[in-house]
Parts: C-alpha cells; structure tokens; sequence
C-alpha cells in the first residue's frame, strides 16, 4: 500500500521560498505569476492493513509542523 502526502504552509504563514520562486519567475520573463506556494510531498511505501489513522499520526507527529502547516493524505 502507498500513501502520499501533500504538506503546504498554512494560508497566512510567510512563505519565503514560495516569494523566492515568483521573483525569480519575474526575472524569466514570466510576469503572470501573482503568487506561489510551495511544499512538500512525501511518499510513503507501507504494509497491508495500515489504516489512513496511522498516516494522520504520522503526520501530526512528525512528517508535518501543524502549528504552521496543513496536510492532505492520499492511500493506493
């Protein structure tokens, strides 16, 4: 079983690196990009029977910083 997982900044928390790329998106010559967001996906190999609960204590204990970010699971 896979489990991938989307973790971005929440709404309102500075994202420098996220500012980083649409300056340097401008610098291209691309100036239809009012913002950007970016985060971090982490794929995760796991055995049978592994429940989506599992995955979300994963995350609040360790893969996201919820104090300052928000996540999304996927299972396949």
């Amino acid at each position: 079983m896979k489990a991938r997982v989307h973790v971005m900044l929440k709404n309102g928390v500075l994202d420098p690196q996220g500012e980083a790329v649409r300056h340097a998106l401008g610098a291209l010559g691309f100036e239809g990009v009012d913002g950007v967001r970016q985060g971090k996906v982490i794929e995760l190999d796991l055995a049978d029977g592994t429940t989506e609960a599992e995955v979300n204590e994963m995350c609040e204990k360790l893969l996201a910083n919820t104090v300052i970010e928000s996540y999304t699971v996927e299972l396949s």
